[in-house]
């Protein structure tokens, strides 16, 4: 009995490392470490202490970096498409080895199946999604009203992107152009935003596995047609490499009367937007669709039994319904899970707000963001090949076969 009773004594907290992918400062931080504040008044044994990494890119590299000096972090949110690369790293759990319960269980088959795409592979479950989101399409109702189209009807598919972008670009005498019809950026994450257009268009650019890329199929060498044509034949669309990080700005400014870009943008651009302004889903080609983005959660090898159980019980808390949806209505990200929607919170922000349903209502047509082994390099042939073909270096067919080329090179070993 005395060995029970000390086997009980309470032990000293566990403190957990968590890596999460934003540059300092700014609203999310506040809001992560809000978070870990709320859990630790819950779970007074755990400490969790948020690292913020940088970009999505800084933070794979610090990570990896961290686990070869046998640093690690406990647990880290980071791209869903990183799966791959971690897993072939060697430096993750799956969230198999770490459910104990039914509730575990019911908890762990109660996201998403679209997010789910990117957290699965060989029969595993890698990441947990929480940072997560869909493209969508956002418009200014006040320039469409101007330009004598209706406010509430954004383009459905991708002819009347076309018409709509014509009606809508504005232009001096001299040719100068102040507003574009459509701006899709296309650095920082050109792969991602091009995933949309081939999704339209029918294609899928890798298989399940992450061990082939079909990126110079016909239906991917039209859908980057399509792209390049907005801004060279159609001139609706600003020419060269649109800027990610700048695109919400221009929007602001009535730079751009329609953007493409993540719902993780709309508590952004509603705070931002002083006009009228409408979310919907991506315009249609020969169907609807979107890549899905964002971040999972990843527990590493690296903690010990006790501090995985509790970093099981920090992920659980914070992707449970209710603090998913105050995520989701602190950020604009989506909530990852059908019961996050019917939360007494949710249900109240969405009577005032209903755009945030769009992304949700679009995970029916998402699929798998491109994710392969080797993900980096993959990912850097492909963008680099949109980038020569929308600057006007290479033709969409060159652009994509030297890309495809490239890929074939890199994962020629996994397969």
């Amino acid at each position: 009995m005395a060995a029970a009773a000390a086997f009980q004594m309470p032990a000293l907290a566990q403190e957990l490392s968590l890596y999460y992918p934003v540059a300092v400062g700014g609203p999310i931080t506040k809001i992560v470490d809000t978070l870990a504040a709320d859990f630790e008044k819950e779970h007074p044994g755990i400490k969790i202490k948020p690292v913020y990494a940088g970009s999505y890119q800084d933070t794979i590299t610090k990570v990896l970096t961290a686990a070869k000096g046998g640093d690690a972090p406990h647990m880290a949110v980071m791209l869903s498409t990183d799966m791959y690369t971690l897993i072939d790293e060697g430096v993750v759990v799956p969230f198999d080895e770490l459910v104990k319960t039914p509730a575990d269980r019911a908890w762990m088959s109660g996201f998403y199946p679209g997010f789910m795409k990117n957290s699965q592979t060989g029969g595993k479950t890698w990441g947990i999604p929480f940072q997560r989101s869909t493209i969508v399409m956002y418009w200014n109702k006040e320039l469409f009203k101007q330009a004598g189209l209706d406010p509430n009807r954004p383009p459905q598919n991708w002819a009347e992107l076309v018409d709509y972008g014509k009606k809508l670009t504005q232009r001096d005498a001299a040719g100068k152009v102040s507003t574009w019809g459509v701006q899709v950026p296309s650095s920082g994450f050109p792969y991602w935003l091009f995933q949309g257009f081939t999704t339209q268009n029918g294609v899928e650019l890798m298989n399940a596995a992450g061990t082939q890329t079909y990126f110079d199929k016909p239906e991917v060498v039209e859908a980057l047609q399509y792209w390049v044509d907005l801004s060279r034949k159609h001139q609706i669309h600003p020419p060269g490499v649109v800027e990610w990080g700048t695109t919400p700005k221009d929007f602001f400014e009535r730079k751009a009367a329609i953007i493409w870009t993540t719902t993780g943008n709309l508590t952004n651009i509603r705070n931002n937007a002083k006009f009228d302004f409408g979310v919907a889903m991506l315009p249609a080609g020969k169907q609807r669709g979107t890549p899905t983005g964002g971040g999972n959660f990843y527990v590493f090898k690296k903690a010990s039994a006790a501090e995985r159980e509790a970093a099981m019980k920090f992920i659980q808390w914070v992707t449970s319904p209710k603090h998913a949806a105050e995520w989701a209505i602190a950020t604009g990200y989506v909530a990852v899970s059908p019961a996050a929607w019917d939360t007494t919170e949710m249900k109240k922000y969405l009577a005032d707000f209903p755009a945030p349903t769009v992304a949700r209502d679009q995970l029916q047509y998402a699929v798998a963001e491109l994710s392969t082994h080797e993900n980096q390099r993959v990912t850097k042939a492909l963008n680099d090949g949109l980038q020569a073909a929308l600057t006007g270096a290479k033709t969409p067919q060159q652009a994509l076969q030297d890309a495809q080329r490239e890929a074939e090179r890199i994962l020629r070993p996994y397969r």
